[in-house]
């Protein structure tokens, strides 16, 4: 694409030969971070989000991507007072923790530009004056610009556990790029690792369209190979799957997620009881996967 054609469409590669394309009423802000191209647009979904082409959030459906990713994490968790976010930029998750009780939210995040251009243009998240204060530490969230796989070694080797480990990036790529080695079991192993008793770890794991489902294949094995509990949330208003790993068994996952619901502090506007047992089961390609 041009730069002219960057600036009023957004064609963003969904599959192999497959591309949706955005139409975009107004650029708020375009440009390069020390690890990716940013735009921050109008669209017909309100003020969207890309990185590299791929739409992120936008205004109109980030609650809901936020939710499905957050919500089941909360109610599988045995506790809620410590989490800890590896991307995510916007920072919606976060400020659900709080919601939902956590006194201590470490939000990790590597491309410091891009946190401070979601807090500055985005209409969900962050405000400036809350990313602020997080910067500085004051208040339950504290915002670290760090590499997640560093802060995840130094995390194991000292006393902090936490009660959810929330990793949510872009997709897995098939070429190579920086954000990978955070899907891997090595790293699916270090988050397990700083987890308290009872607590879960969660990652935005992909699609579960037929055309776009390679990450979720490959996580779905991953996570069963760390995990001894592993559980499955896929939207059933939006294109994404999640997945949830506790180190303990759990016999019946997404019951305990519906026991717990009525009594949750973060009151969810996407999720119910009945879309945690309609939403819980994977994909048949990915239980008979070979």
């Amino acid at each position: 694409m041009t730069t002219l054609e960057r600036t009023t469409q957004i064609h963003e590669p969904v599959g192999h030969g497959l591309t949706r394309i955005w139409d975009l009423h107004e650029v708020i802000h375009e440009g390069d971070t020390a690890f990716q191209h940013v735009v921050i647009a109008r669209t017909e979904q309100g003020v969207s989000l890309f990185c590299d082409n791929d739409r992120q959030s936008t205004e109109f459906s980030q609650l809901t991507y936020h939710e499905a990713l957050m919500v089941p994490a909360l109610l599988l968790a045995d506790r809620i007072e410590s989490v800890l976010v590896v991307g995510s930029s916007e920072g919606v998750v976060c400020q659900m923790a709080v919601a939902a009780g956590a006194t201590r939210v470490d939000h990790v995040d590597i491309d410091t530009e891009a946190v401070k251009l979601c807090a500055e243009h985005l209409p969900y998240g962050y405000t400036p004056e809350e990313l602020a204060r997080a910067e500085r530490g004051e208040g339950p969230v504290k915002v670290h610009y760090a590499d997640g796989w560093q802060y995840l070694v130094d995390a194991a080797d000292g006393d902090q556990r936490y009660d959810i480990v929330l990793v949510d990036l872009p997709d897995e790529r098939e070429e190579e790029a920086q954000h990978n080695r955070l899907y891997g079991v090595e790293f699916l192993t270090m988050c397990k690792a700083v987890l308290a008793p009872g607590g879960v770890v969660v990652t935005q794991a992909g699609c579960q369209t037929m055309w776009r489902n390679q990450t979720l294949l490959t996580s779905w094995r991953r996570f069963n190979e760390v995990f001894a509990t592993t559980a499955y949330y896929g939207s059933d208003e939006h294109e994404w799957a999640y997945l949830f790993g506790r180190a303990d068994e759990v016999a019946d996952p997404t019951a305990l997620m519906q026991s717990r619901l009525p009594g949750l502090g973060y009151r969810p506007v996407s999720i119910d009881a009945e879309a945690l047992a309609g939403n819980s089961v994977p994909p048949y390609r990915v239980r008979h996967q070979s």
